[in-house]
């Protein structure tokens, strides 16, 4: 399997590579005026790594919380790179998860009407899915993602040894994040996804080829649909239900494990509503349900769910747009209107979860 991959952008084409030691090409990449981020448990665990590049260069220590990613958060980092002498021509190099990519893409997309940035992402969900696609999203007060745009890195570099200091929920979540795209690509990606799910865990090379082919695919998505205007949209899958389960539960659920409830509540509607059999719901969710572990919703008030999808930015008017789907790789955008049928199949979901710990929901 090739160590690269290249993206094509309408800003630019940008490369994926493959490393086995982060800290090398880090010393390459790094320019006289780069600003580092980094992501304060990652320094910590890598200190032995980063120490020699770090000494000689400028870095900015991210806390990775939600709270670091809103405007609030990133007015301390972008007044610190205007009063340190940050120009133009400089560059941000970002080292860390999601939470530092959204912060360092975010402010890159802003300074000087955009400078240029790089990417070392150290989790298995900006890994497999994150780094490419151009998107950047802080949140606005307690709602995810709000505030963003399109602005991609010049490159990304990915060293899979990160990923061995991942906690097991951190690691099931990136696996949650990834398997969204095995069930949208399809019956031999899905059928793969149920082989190799195991394994992925303990054997990385099986990781390794996961990853690459998660980022094909949707590489292929973002070439057609960079903006998210179109096709690109059924990677929303899980999404708009997870979004609101990560935010109701104060990101105690992370969001590949949200994601992966998102998942079986869009199959659970759809069966609902006649669009997808049974049968076929009850054989996709031994996976997700495997992914999602013993994570309970019993916190979540139905209405504050309900309320939090209406604050969807999918949302339109008095309809939660959201992918449903009619069997593996044929997902598609569809409205959902708030209405009594829909709040009731939602509490039974919730209701149905919660009594069996997610063993079987009718």
């Amino acid at each position: 399997m090739s160590n690269t991959m290249t993206v094509k952008s309408s800003k630019h084409a940008y490369k994926v590579r493959f490393e086995e030691d982060f800290s090398i090409a880090l010393k390459d990449h790094v320019r006289e005026g780069d600003v580092i981020t980094v992501d304060a448990n990652v320094l910590k665990l890598y200190k032995r790594q980063l120490d020699p590049v770090l000494a000689d260069t400028r870095y900015v220590v991210i806390e990775p919380s939600e709270p670091q990613k809103s405007y609030q958060g990133v007015e301390p980092f972008i007044r610190h790179l205007i009063e340190s002498g940050f120009r133009k021509n400089n560059r941000l190099i970002a080292v860390g998860g999601g939470i530092t990519q959204d912060v360092t893409a975010f402010t890159a997309s802003i300074m000087f009407r955009g400078v240029d940035w790089l990417f070392y992402p150290t989790t298995l969900l900006a890994q497999c899915d994150s780094c490419i696609g151009s998107k950047t999203s802080i949140n606005f007060g307690k709602y995810k993602n709000q505030i963003g745009g399109f602005y991609p890195p010049v490159e990304i570099v990915i060293d899979l040894h990160f990923l061995e200091t991942l906690s097991s929920l951190d690691f099931r979540s990136g696996m949650g994040e990834m398997l969204h795209y095995y069930l949208v690509s399809g019956e031999e990606d899905f059928e793969r996804m149920s082989r190799e799910y195991d394994a992925a865990f303990t054997d990385k090379t099986v990781l390794r080829e996961l990853i690459y082919h998660s980022l094909d695919f949707k590489r292929g998505f973002v070439e057609r649909d960079e903006f998210d205007q179109g096709p690109r949209n059924v990677f929303n899958y899980g999404h708009s239900f997870g979004h609101a389960i990560e935010t109701l539960t104060g990101y105690a659920v992370p969001h590949g494990i949200a994601v992966s409830i998102g998942m079986d509540m869009a199959n659970y509607l759809s069966v609902k509503l006649g669009l997808l059999a049974p049968e076929t719901r009850d054989r996709m969710r031994p996976l997700l349900r495997k992914n999602w572990g013993d994570t309970r919703l019993s916190g979540i008030a139905l209405e504050d769910f309900i309320n939090a999808l209406k604050k969807d930015k999918k949302a339109v008017g008095a309809e939660i747009r959201v992918i449903l789907t009619r069997g593996l790789g044929q997902m598609f955008k569809a409205p959902l209107p708030v209405n009594e049928e829909t709040v009731g199949w939602l509490a039974e979901y919730f209701n149905a979860f919660e009594k069996s710990s997610g063993d079987k929901i009718t």
